[in-house]
């Protein structure tokens, strides 16, 4: 049998995907920016374009780091990253739980007490690559509130399955879900 592909066009780019299976019941394109240079470049560029103004960007580990740093890069605002362990250079590290789509059992994001200072009276954009249930978003969000920031505008650049209904977030692209029979 054939591997099952899904044909991606996002910021003026095509690019195929492979099917992957989450469960017996279903399977979702795996979209992955790293490595993928002119992709993320471009990405970036159309999501700036769409968000508010804004003072930091803040995205989890690991799969929102390129799109990050490069919304970094172009627009000349910091970046900060919330990560799914706690590293021994982390002072009085906060802590919230995440569930994903793409991983098996309940995480953790961490931000440091020096990144936390770095949201305090800040206008935060939240970035990730792909929103499907918002469980990484809502954790993000908690971050955020923890920090003291305002929340200025959630960005992705593909919102997955019925995170495309969503109204709270901007994206780029609608990805399907594929269920099987």
């Amino acid at each position: 049998m054939a591997d099952k592909t899904y044909t991606l066009h996002v910021a003026g780019l095509t690019r195929v995907l492979p099917l992957c299976p989450v469960n017996d019941k279903l399977d979702i394109a795996a979209f992955v920016m790293f490595s993928d240079v002119e992709l993320t470049i471009a990405c970036a560029e159309k999501l700036l374009e769409l968000v508010p103004e804004h003072d930091i960007i803040i995205t989890a580990e690991s799969k929102g780091i390129p799109l990050a740093y490069e919304m970094s890069r172009q627009s000349g605002k910091p970046y900060i990253l919330a990560r799914k362990s706690k590293k021994l250079y982390m002072r009085n590290a906060v802590e919230v739980d995440v569930k994903s789509i793409t991983t098996t059992n309940v995480q953790k994001l961490y931000l440091d007490i020096d990144h936390m200072a770095m949201l305090k009276g800040k206008r935060v954009l939240i970035v990730d690559d792909v929103i499907s249930t918002g469980e990484s978003l809502a954790a993000l969000e908690n971050l955020v509130t923890a920090g003291e920031g305002e929340i200025v505008a959630k960005a992705t650049v593909l919102a997955e399955g019925d995170a495309a209904n969503r109204t709270d977030i901007l994206y780029l692209e609608k990805l399907p879900l594929f269920f099987k029979d």
